[in-house]
């Protein structure tokens, strides 16, 4: 799958301000499409989540944008193996400092030179609750709608790459449409639905006349 900003935002908790800093300033970048001008759209991969996760994880333990940019430059400097580091390696902060546990679980790299007691950011626990949160975005839901009376089920699904949501009428084949939020999609395939029934309707009154 592929995530727009708008997703990203929403699966990682970073505002949408601060996807698009990230990636302006080369921090974090979409690694499955780049915006090329107004109107472009980002696409991110499962991989940059986990990046983005673990990056605004340290944040949010104290550790500043600028600290974590140094230590990645560390990272790939000592460990060039690593392409990406944040979503490779297991970090440990004591909202100071920056460590990385090597592979032989042995030896900890101080990346920012320091020392202090740490705790630690379960690149796995993170991994795991993206899945469960990209899963749950990718449910559809069912709804009911009423048009000149009568009760229409339809179907929600959300569009993870363009943003918002596309939403089916499976009673009446090929009725569907789409918005920005849940309450627009709905008000839409009410348009819709009716417009479907109007031309089914005329279709029969061409067909009894002749």
């Amino acid at each position: 799958m592929n995530f727009n900003s708008k997703t990203v935002s929403k699966i990682t908790g970073l505002s949408f301000r601060q996807v698009d800093y990230w990636d302006r300033t080369h921090f974090i970048k979409p690694s499955v499409s780049e915006a090329s001008g107004y109107g472009s759209v980002r696409l991110y991969s499962f991989n940059d989540l986990i990046q983005l996760k673990v990056a605004k994880t340290l944040v949010d333990k104290g550790i500043s944008l600028q600290k974590i940019r140094k230590a990645l430059t560390y990272l790939k400097k000592h460990i060039p193996e690593v392409v990406k580091p944040l979503s490779e390696l297991k970090f440990l902060t004591d909202g100071e400092t920056i460590f990385v546990i090597t592979k032989d679980q042995k030896v900890i790299i101080d990346t920012l030179k320091s020392g202090q007691l740490v705790f630690s950011i379960a690149l796995g626990e993170i991994v795991e609750d993206l899945k469960g949160d990209v899963v749950a975005m990718q449910k559809e839901k069912k709804y009911s709608v009423t048009v000149k009376g009568k009760k229409h089920e339809v179907i929600l699904h959300p569009d993870t790459e363009d943003g918002g949501f596309w939403i089916e009428c499976p009673s009446l084949p090929g009725c569907a449409s789409q918005g920005d939020t849940i309450e627009e999609a709905l008000e839409m395939i009410k348009d819709s639905i009716d417009g479907h029934l109007e031309i089914v309707e005329k279709k029969r009154k061409v067909k009894k006349a002749s």
